[in-house]
């Protein structure tokens, strides 16, 4: 075994401790809330509906990190032996060139998501199921699985293959060049996934005519945000889940609202998260988020390019004509195997995605004119969702994006 595997398996077995040991935490923290539940689950859900939360997140925990091991297994035997194993039996199939190239990486990618599907079939015809959570169906979940692998290569081989044209083509500097291609792609989908891609899986449609849309519009008004349309999507077809949440920037803007979210709230909760949406805009998170993006791809680009041209990257990597593979294999490894190593930056980034959540509601609560509306609308989102009141702090510090309840509706009153 060659000294850059050994690194990338130590790595790889220190994140997947680290996975079960939060996991574990956490699942402990979880069940001791039955004995000691916390003082907001008292005022939040009945005894009966508390219990089935602890057993809805015991649940996905215990599984989750069954998953998590298979998918250290998995990543182990890609990285170790299956991918140039995969990669030089596609070659011969193929034309030479980035577009050949191109689809070989896509292929790769799509192959490997064909272990983890059982999981997905499991978590939600099974969990989810018996939790009175999935509303979708086989038949439609096969669906969306081949939907989004077609959508996948139409869009992925082109990019891909122009990446691979710049990596032959401009040699020293092709990794800026391969960056800014990259960057307006996910700009360009950003425009594009609400008003072409989304509706190839959901329903979206304007919000219609009445009370609710007019109060709504209003208080766009009033916050400043100037919606052309407030869209609601689907949800229930898949699932009982609710949300809401912002896409598009500039004057594709949008807000979309979840159906099942409509039911479970009152009007004036509805506003509250309308407002804590529009404090996302307000804030500038979009605009930060994109420019944090943007350094870190910048960062994974130079570090591709770096990689690409060291002759040992391929040979301790099981490449061993590492002067004829072009810059595929490069793609394709670092595809791989990149999340092992970023997977540490995990709870800088919750950090600052927990600092926006405050932010937008501490915006909400002003535009509502105090907090309790909003406070009304989260508890009834965590009862509907069975969301985890008590999670273990180290947790939910390396894996939430948004505060735990207590500490958004301390922050909401101290404010």
């Amino acid at each position: 075994m060659t000294l850059v595997l050994i690194v990338f398996l130590s790595f790889l077995i220190i994140k997947l401790i680290t996975e079960l040991g939060l996991s574990r935490l956490n699942r402990l923290s979880v069940e001791n809330s039955r004995e000691h539940p916390p003082e907001v689950a008292q005022v939040v859900l009945d005894e009966k509906t508390f219990e089935k939360s602890v057993d809805y997140n015991l649940a996905k925990s215990k599984f989750g990190s069954i998953e998590d091991v298979f998918e250290a297994c998995l990543l182990a035997l890609l990285v170790c032996w299956a991918l140039p194993w995969l990669y030089n039996l596609m070659t011969p199939v193929f034309p030479e060139g980035p577009w050949g190239q191109g689809a070989i990486v896509l292929l790769v990618l799509l192959l490997m998501q064909l272990p983890g599907l059982p999981f997905e079939w499991h978590n939600q015809f099974r969990i989810e199921e018996r939790f009175g959570f999935n509303k979708s169906t086989s038949s439609l979940w096969i669906s969306d699985k081949l939907k989004g692998s077609v959508i996948g290569f139409i869009l992925g081989c082109p990019l891909i293959a122009l990446l691979l044209w710049f990596a032959d083509s401009l040699s020293e500097t092709w990794w800026i060049w391969g960056f800014g291609a990259f960057f307006g792609f996910q700009l360009l989908l950003m425009v594009l996934w609400p008003m072409l891609i989304l509706p190839l899986f959901n329903k979206l449609e304007p919000l219609p005519e009445g009370e609710l849309r007019g109060r709504l519009m209003a208080l766009s008004k009033r916050a400043g945000f100037h919606a052309k349309t407030i869209q609601i999507i689907d949800g229930s077809k898949r699932s009982a889940h609710s949300n809401a949440f912002f896409t598009g920037f500039g004057k594709f803007r949008r807000i979309v609202l979840f159906d099942t979210l409509i039911e479970q709230l009152q009007p004036g909760e509805l506003e509250a998260v309308l407002a804590h949406e529009i404090g996302h805009y307000k804030k500038g998170h979009i605009p930060k988020a994109l420019i944090l993006s943007a350094f870190f791809g910048l960062s994974a680009f130079w570090c591709l390019d770096f990689l690409a041209k060291s002759p040992w990257f391929y040979k301790q990597l099981g490449f061993d004509d590492w002067t004829q593979v072009g810059m595929a294999p490069a793609f394709l490894l670092f595809s791989v195997a990149a999340g092992v190593f970023t997977f540490w930056i995990t709870p800088l980034r919750n950090l600052w995605s927990r600092k926006n959540e405050f932010e937008a509601d501490a915006f909400a609560r002003e535009v509502m004119g105090g907090p309790d509306t909003l406070i009304s609308a989260l508890r009834k989102m965590y009862k509907e969702n069975l969301g985890n009141l008590s999670p273990h702090p180290a947790f939910s510090g390396f894996y939430y994006s948004h505060p735990v309840l207590p500490e958004r509706e301390a922050a909401l009153k101290d404010g």
